[in-house]
């Protein structure tokens, strides 16, 4: 790709946000947080502090990944100032009360005048980009100024454009970083065809560890230890329409089950759909009207359907098996490790080859993979009545989290060795 189709593609892809916001949600979102952004930063007062730390995050799932990094740093140095910056809102909307951070906006657009404005105003001392998201101006900026960039949990594939003929330019953004901490050897792999001068360490996968923090220090959700009383339950999480349609079957003629559904998208239209599919239900924000404490005080319906976004990672905790979804989707399944450091059989669809850990967790058998709604009941009819079956899924999947755990560690030592953050 050249710069100018480079910069044809960030004007389109701005022109057709501005086009859709007026109905998405999330367009409307990116634009208006990015209103003003610049003097916004500026007079947030992040220009007088020493010491910065700059982490970029894509979205959400990458800001799960940087927590443990963050709060890493924090204990080896609490007089640190972090900055957090994501491209998308719903990972901005979610993270923007972080109490790890000093600091939270959306990244300005990218281009030549922005990157130059945005690092003469936070001028950090280390940069953390978390796995991907690559932006041309700000990185090539970081080079020219000196600031050491680390690239954290990248997995890199050969259909990427750093392997193709016509990827110059993302090649020329991978000469941004001082370090590489990748997931796999293969990735390592790839870039050495790169001739890539750089450490690059296979460190494993930041949300190993995070996914551990949760689960050691679990917080209960209020109401859902008395929703579930003694039944069997069933948590849902991620879920797309493709893979609601696959599971109201069997959640409809199973009363006796508990089912807690937790939409990826909790728009009102989407509930509604969800509502008309699984009947009865009763969403979260009633139920917590009704039932606000861990002690049932009614006899509520066998469904429950989350209607907020950010507690998913512990409602796993309290499944008898669990199911993540976006298996029956184009892009694939979402984070099966949320549910997997549980320690519990974890059921998804079939679409799954481009998530390293869900394919290796998989051939261990700590989850299982299903192409059909007979498949889903023939699944969920035998672990709960099988309980060597149970106990060999379960510890599979628990087994498999904690064997990978300490990718941060070695990124927060690369940091002290090569003294990163002295300044």
């Amino acid at each position: 790709m050249s710069i100018l189709l480079y910069n044809l593609f960030l004007w389109l892809y701005q022109i057709s946000v501005w086009l859709v916001s007026p109905w998405n949600r999330k367009a409307a979102s990116w634009i208006k947080g990015r209103r003003d952004l610049l003097a916004r930063i500026a007079s947030s007062g992040i220009g007088e502090r020493r010491k910065k730390l700059w982490m970029h995050c894509a979205s959400l799932g990458e800001f799960e990944q940087g927590k443990p990094v963050i709060e890493a740093l924090r204990r080896m140095d609490p007089d640190i100032t972090v900055l957090i910056t994501f491209f998308s809102p719903s990972g901005y909307l979610i993270g923007k009360d972080y109490a790890g951070a000093d600091f939270v906006f959306y990244l300005p657009a990218d281009s030549n005048l922005h990157a130059r404005a945005f690092l003469d105003i936070v001028n950090p001392s280390l940069v953390i980009w978390i796995k991907y998201d690559y932006w041309f101006y700000y990185l090539t900026a970081l080079r020219k100024r000196g600031i050491p960039v680390l690239l954290v949990s990248p997995l890199f594939r050969e259909d990427q454009p750093f392997f193709k003929w016509y990827g110059n330019l993302h090649r020329l953004m991978l000469d941004s970083f001082r370090a590489f901490f990748v997931q796999t050897d293969s990735s390592k792999r790839l870039l050495g065809t790169l001739g890539i001068s750089q450490s690059v360490l296979v460190s494993g996968d930041t949300r190993f560890d995070r996914v551990i923090d949760i689960a050691e220090s679990f917080e209960k959700v209020p109401g859902i230890a008395g929703y579930c009383g003694s039944a069997n339950v069933i948590v849902a999480g991620s879920t797309w329409e493709e893979d609601e349609e696959e599971l109201d079957h069997y959640a409809n003629a199973h009363p006796e089950i508990r089912f807690i559904l937790a939409p990826h998208e909790v728009e009102e239209e989407h509930l509604r759909d969800m509502e008309a599919l699984f009947r009865p239900s009763i969403r979260y924000s009633e139920l917590i009207k009704k039932q606000p404490e861990n002690t049932a005080k009614a006899d509520p319906p066998h469904v429950l359907i989350i209607d907020n976004v950010g507690m998913l990672a512990r409602l796993y905790h309290y499944a008898t098996i669990c199911y993540v979804g976006g298996g029956f989707g184009e892009d694939g399944v979402h984070n099966v490790l949320e549910a997997a450091v549980y320690g519990k059989p974890v059921v998804t669809g079939p679409v799954i080859e481009k998530y390293v850990e869900v394919v290796e967790l998989s051939e261990c058998g700590g989850v299982i993979i299903i192409d059909n709604a007979l498949e889903a009941e023939s699944v969920f009819e035998r672990l709960f009545r099988n309980e060597d079956e149970y106990a060999y899924h379960s510890k599979a999947s628990r087994d498999y989290v904690y064997g990978r755990k300490g990718a941060t560690a070695k990124i927060v030592e690369y940091i002290q060795e090569n003294r990163l953050l002295t300044s």
